[in-house]
């Protein structure tokens, strides 16, 4: 995994993102500004691109910190998605985050089903203005870190 910082993590970010949520995608100055206040993460087997991830810090006085991690379609059901997450949850909690949540794209089924299996429940459900298919948001039921 390489942290943010360099040009090349964020452009590889960015296609990580706008392959998942084609929906909303990003410019590379979006995501730097995303980079200031975000942990963002690109993760590659050897020089191979194969996720990114995303850890939003705790912001308010529930110590809710937002875990995002995003697999391309090839490389999933490898464990890549797993490595992802234990680090990124780790990171979530070193921050100060006391309650854990995500966020998905309903159309990402196997996005889905990931949360769902590691504990994760729907909180709330909605669409972005000129857009058709909802994000849901989901809490993380056992937060014991």
């Amino acid at each position: 995994m390489r942290p943010d910082g360099g040009d090349a993590v964020l452009t590889d970010w960015q296609h990580v993102h706008n392959v998942i949520i084609a929906t909303e995608p990003l410019s590379v100055e979006e995501i730097r500004v995303r980079a200031h206040r975000n942990r963002l993460t690109a993760t590659y087997h050897g020089d191979t691109l194969v996720g990114c991830s995303t850890v939003r810090p705790p912001a308010d006085d529930r110590a809710t910190a937002t875990v995002i991690i995003r697999v391309l379609p090839e490389h999933r059901r490898q464990g890549f998605g797993e490595q992802m997450y234990v680090e990124a949850l780790a990171t979530a909690y070193e921050i100060g985050a006391r309650v854990i949540e995500t966020v998905v794209l309903a159309s990402n089924e196997e996005g889905l089903r990931f949360a769902e299996r590691h504990g994760y429940v729907e909180i709330d459900r909605y669409i972005l203005d000129g857009d058709t298919t909802p994000f849901i948001d989901l809490r993380l039921t056992d937060t014991a870190g």
